[in-house]
């Protein structure tokens, strides 16, 4: 299997958990991860912790990148987190990106979230990160 292949059949939802309005970054974003041969499911503001799980499930994600702004980052990530766990949901790779402060970064890890990535980041690291993150083997 080529590296392109196993990039074709890596799902991503992102998503724009709460009330943050700000939606360049999730954008960018989900461009580069569909530039990168991904498919990506990009949900739109507003989203309820409730809404984001139920689309991971209905389209059979394999990562999910939660993009915060608004730093409800600490309300928002535990509880889609439980979500998740509460509907057997396991093997997705969560990323968090958006204004995370660095004190607050130990413990979204703590609660699950594979990797943070704050401003800044390049687009590129997020997705080589996801690709490996999906597919370690690959």
């Amino acid at each position: 299997m080529s590296a392109e292949d196993s990039d074709a059949k890596i799902r991503v939802v992102v998503a724009k958990p709460g009330l943050d309005g700000h939606d360049r970054g999730a954008k960018i974003i989900a461009r580069a991860l569909r530039d990168a041969g991904m498919e990506v499911i990009y949900t739109g503001l507003h989203q309820t912790p409730e809404q984001i799980v139920n689309t991971v499930i209905q389209e059979d994600a394999d990562a999910v990148g939660l993009s915060i702004l608004s730093g409800a980052h600490m309300t928002l990530v535990p509880r889609v987190m439980e979500l998740l766990r509460e509907q057997g949901v396991e093997d997705v790779v969560i990323t968090v990106g958006g204004t995370i402060p660095a004190e607050d970064i130990p413990e979204l890890r703590r609660l699950g979230v594979a990797e943070v990535f704050t401003p800044g980041s390049p687009t590129q690291a997020i997705v080589d990160f996801i690709r490996t993150a999906v597919h370690p083997d690959a």
